[in-house]
């Protein structure tokens, strides 16, 4: 019988494999447990590969979290009416982001603390990046007028989606989604 060795890792490989024990790791026992060793374990590897590349576990934290908002990026849909755009996209993200939210807000709750930031810090944005896109469609549609947007007006949907969900730790009733765009969100664009 023929013994096979592991292949070894490297480069973009590893590092993708790293990010993913990382983001495990949170998952698995949120920001209080998470150490470089656990991370090392999970990956099948030793602390010193992590602190080759993270000098600390709050900049693997960071990345891990970069990492997967990377790899699980929602295009903006384009449906021909705002409406269905930002109905589209608050289903895609209740479809595929309740354990990024959850995470991001209770697992991590310990590392805001002790580093004075918040989710939207690491998120780089109070709504969703591919979200302004809507807008400007909307916009040149004649849709609405841009001049009555404001950041917190394109980002009301989105973050009553997040409430939502940190509410529930679930997605959220569709019927729920269609009541914060039809009765909260679009008469404030009118």
């Amino acid at each position: 019988m023929e013994v096979r060795m592991p292949e070894r890792r490297r480069g973009a490989a590893l590092e993708k494999a790293l990010l993913d024990a990382a983001w495990e790791e949170l998952t698995a026992n949120g920001y209080a447990r998470f150490t470089m060793d656990a991370v090392g374990r999970r990956a099948g590897t030793s602390p010193p590969v992590l602190y080759r590349r993270w000098a600390d576990r709050d900049e693997l934290v960071r990345a891990a979290i970069a990492h997967v908002l990377e790899e699980s990026r929602i295009d903006a849909p384009d449906t021909g009416s705002l409406r269905e755009d930002v109905l589209t996209l608050m289903r895609t993200i209740n479809a595929t982001r309740v354990q990024l939210v959850t995470v991001m807000s209770v697992h991590l709750a310990g590392y805001y603390q002790e580093t004075g930031t918040g989710p939207g810090d690491l998120l780089a944005g109070g709504h969703e990046p591919s979200g302004d896109v809507l807008f400007e469609r909307a916009a040149a549609r004649g849709e609405i007028d841009p001049d009555r947007l404001s950041d917190r007006i394109k980002a009301l949907p989105f973050d009553l989606l997040r409430h939502e969900i940190l509410t529930t730790y679930a997605p959220v009733p569709d019927h729920v989604l269609e009541e914060i765009v039809d009765t909260i969100f679009l008469p404030l664009l009118r």
